[in-house]
């Protein structure tokens, strides 16, 4: 199977275990970070630098957590600042079976997190399951 892992945080091999389950035992994995910015203000005047850096630990955090958690390979890559985007140049090279999207709660996410679990299987038409990482 072909999972894309979307996510702004590292995840912890117990943890995807946890969301996951079987499912990131033996996958082939793509783990996608996106550049989040912390707020409007930041988006608007293309300060990212700070947010590429923490999608770039993100992304090679949770791609050696899927590895240890049993994932038959697992590569990385930083995404755009906007979610959907990431996720829509990520399925272009890599056709998921399943998307799974991790997402700060509703009161600590930041900016253009919101709602892109629902956009994203409507847009794409694959299977998207949406996990709120801990606050």
């Amino acid at each position: 199977m072909k999972l894309l892992v979307l996510t702004p945080e590292p995840l912890s091999a117990d943890l995807l275990r946890r969301e996951l389950g079987d499912e990131v035992h033996d996958a082939e994995v793509r783990v996608v970070a996106p550049a989040l910015n912390s707020s409007p203000i930041a988006f608007w005047m293309s300060d990212s630098d700070e947010a590429i850096a923490e999608a770039h630990d993100a992304a090679q955090g949770t791609g050696d957590a899927a590895r240890e958690a049993g994932a038959d390979s697992a590569s990385t890559t930083t995404g755009e600042s906007e979610p959907l985007v990431a996720l829509q140049d990520a399925l272009a090279t890599f056709p998921a079976d399943r998307v799974a999207i991790f997402v700060h709660p509703d009161d600590e996410q930041r900016y253009r997190e919101d709602d892109v679990c629902a956009s994203a299987q409507e847009r794409f038409g694959v299977t998207v399951t949406r996990h709120v990482l801990a606050g």
